[in-house]
């Protein structure tokens, strides 16, 4: 195992097994996305107390477990650089950024017009409110740090320490309502206990979860993609692969 894990580390190994998950990927993107919306639009039904506009909830909270869960997906990817110097380690915490920043925004915006009618404010500086914008902030944050770092080895290393170090708001995010007064309500769906929501409601949310997942698995592997053919543009296998390699001529 430690060895197919070794192996596809290396850069020229994983491009191509990259470039063959995309579609899958991709298609469960699709399939899942429809599938969540058609559930959450269409079938579940109306909330007693919030009407129609509850159905926020099928975009919102799972754009708020993706905002999360890449980020930690991002420090799990930047201690293995640090801790073994590998170089797919810095790409792929390049890559899920922009990805994360774009669920952390999405968190926050859905969250918005679900709070205007809701809470009567578009914004309070509740506690899960607030971490979760400092959460935007970070992953800012990192892209900008890494954009004015030339040198993409010092940058994956810069960028990994300000994750690690960053990383402790994510459970702050979790447990602000447990931890705090806040305005929003515990969460429905816990790991621990069964999900207080309606079953259609529930695997709504799932699904559009599951369609989030694999959205953000395709784009990152499609950006890894580009920034491996960026950083190893000298080296033979993507000159061969592009087929730059100077041909020898018979004098």
């Amino acid at each position: 195992m430690n060895e197919i894990l070794f192996k596809f580390a290396a850069p020229q190994r994983f491009y191509p097994l990259a470039g063959r998950m995309i579609p899958f990927f991709a298609v469960l993107a699709v399939l899942f996305g429809a599938a969540g919306l058609w559930l959450g639009l269409a079938v579940a039904p109306i909330d007693a107390q919030q009407g129609e506009g509850y159905r926020i909830i099928f975009v919102h909270v799972p754009a708020a477990w993706m905002s999360m869960f890449i980020y930690l997906v991002m420090a799990f990817w930047a201690g293995i650089g640090l801790a073994f110097n590998t170089r797919l380690s810095g790409m792929m915490t390049t890559a899920l950024a922009p990805t994360g920043a774009l669920f952390a925004f999405l968190s926050l915006w859905t969250g918005a017009l679900w709070g205007k009618p809701m809470w009567g404010a578009w914004w309070v500086w509740d506690a899960r409110l607030t971490s979760s914008l400092i959460l935007l902030f970070l992953y800012i944050g990192f892209i900008a740090l890494q954009a004015a770092i030339d040198d993409p080895r010092r940058a994956d290393k810069a960028g990994a320490v300000l994750l690690l170090v960053g990383v402790i708001n994510v459970p702050i995010i979790y447990f602000s309502v447990q931890w705090w007064n806040t305005l929003h309500q515990t969460g429905s769906v816990s790991l621990t206990k069964s999900p207080t929501m309606a079953a259609v409601m529930f695997w709504g949310m799932l699904l559009m979860a599951l369609a989030f997942w694999m959205y953000s698995i395709a784009m990152a592997l499609m950006r890894a993609r580009c920034i491996m053919l960026e950083r190893e543009r000298h080296t033979e296998w993507v000159k061969n692969l592009l087929g730059t390699t100077p041909h020898a001529t018979r004098g």
